[in-house]
């Protein structure tokens, strides 16, 4: 997606589309083309998408949590003038729109939520990160995956090279220490906003009994499940994610 991405000002971010907005927000090892099926299929069928690339990795230490990436979506939406969007997260892009949608319920049309942290998750492994161990790299990154498969040697090598540099490392903690801090359990049943879950039925780092749980403690949430399927699921079944999210839209006149 690289050839679709443009910068002005602080901001470097992917669109495309006319329609009601949807912000795509990316997770903490995931790169914005993990993305690629969901921002094209949408954008062709009367959305407007954007992905904007997440200050993970270029905020200053002392800011770098989920508190401030927030922060940072609603500059986003300031300077994209946009006063309501549909929030589309996975992993700890999820859990930075739970805790947008917390303080700015106005600004969020809907909430949209696969694999995401907010309430628990597991991470690589109490040894996580192992620096120099590239085997053990790309067993945990192939791992969240159902098929293995999905985990190309190019995803592999891009974790790998954000374990092996001490300043990412800093950080990718700060953030994971920064996202069990701001469980979002008491805040999500006075979230109104409709909110659908798509959660594959084999993700290892959000189970199942997360997904459940945000069902239960989200008043207008629906939960579906894609079977054969780990914690990126619009990136392993793109077309069966698709479909049931624009099913949801359909049904949610969104």
């Amino acid at each position: 997606m690289t050839d679709k991405l443009k910068t002005e000002g602080k901001f470097t971010y992917a669109e495309s589309g006319e329609g009601p907005t949807i912000i795509v927000l990316h997770g903490l090892m995931g790169a914005l083309s993990n993305f690629e099926s969901t921002f094209n299929y949408f954008s062709k069928n009367s959305y407007n998408v954007l992905i904007p690339e997440l200050p993970l990795y270029t905020l200053p230490l002392i800011k770098t949590n989920v508190k401030n990436l927030a922060k940072f979506l609603k500059e986003f939406m300031e300077f994209k003038n946009l006063d309501k969007a549909i929030l589309l997260g996975n992993s700890l892009g999820g859990h930075i729109g739970l805790y947008f949608t917390k303080y700015y319920q106005e600004k969020v049309k809907a909430l949209v939520l696969t694999g995401s942290s907010g309430l628990y998750e597991e991470a690589m492994g109490d040894s996580f990160p192992k620096r120099g161990n590239y085997e053990y790299i790309k067993e945990k990154t192939r791992g969240v995956f159902y098929d293995p498969e999905i985990g190309t040697k190019e995803m592999v090598d891009s974790v790998f090279e954000i374990v092996n540099d001490r300043t990412s490392v800093i950080r990718t903690l700060a953030i994971a220490k920064s996202a069990i801090r701001h469980n979002m359990a008491n805040d999500l049943p006075k979230m109104k906003q409709p909110t659908c879950l798509i959660w594959g039925k084999q993700d290892i780092v959000t189970p199942p009994e997360v997904a459940k749980d945000f069902n239960k403690l989200l008043p207008n949430s629906d939960l579906f499940w894609i079977d054969k399927c780990g914690h990126a699921a619009m990136m392993e079944k793109p077309q069966e994610f698709n479909q049931i999210l624009k099913d949801w839209f359909t049904v949610r006149k969104l």
